[in-house]
């Protein structure tokens, strides 16, 4: 099996740094896939993908070229769920994985959520992100990079 290649939904994603440091630290490629204001870099290990604009081009970029045992980090849980169902780790940006056992209940969860704003029951407002929530990520990524080269390794 090919070694793992970590894809960020880089569009308003917070750790594009952190993960970065832990792509570098276990070795890994990782590129960054928005709709533009990443700036390239000089890391041949960074990979920086520009897609055109539109509300799923940079989820569509990153299911049509990730493989099986490649880390996808995204907060968007349907290109989470696209990339589960080919066979990628899926990782939130507060470090919480998403698995075939979790994505049916955050499916449920965020169309519920969706009615309850158009509706009006709620507002539209998501939590802050905390410093907790960057040490979350970065542990479980960390972990989750490590389980992905060992098991390229077999």
């Amino acid at each position: 099996m090919a070694e793992p290649i970590i894809y960020v939904d880089a569009d308003a994603c917070p750790v594009k740094a952190e993960a970065m440091r832990v792509a570098e630290r276990l070795g890994l490629v990782i590129t960054l896939v928005s709709n533009g204001g990443v700036r390239p870099s000089r890391d041949p290990m960074v990979q920086v993908v520009v897609v055109a604009a539109g509300a799923d081009a940079a989820d569509d970029w990153i299911v049509e070229h990730a493989q099986a045992n490649d880390i996808v980090l995204t907060a968007d849980i349907p290109l989470a769920s696209r990339a589960i169902d080919k066979g990628c780790h899926v990782l939130g940006f507060t470090g919480k994985p998403f698995t075939t056992a979790s994505i049916g209940m955050a499916l449920a969860m965020r169309d519920l959520k969706q009615h309850l704003r158009e509706t009006g029951e709620i507002k539209g407002y998501n939590p802050g992100y905390r410093p907790a929530d960057r040490s979350a990520f970065l542990s479980a990524l960390d972990t989750l990079g490590r389980k992905a080269k060992a098991l390229a390794a077999q």
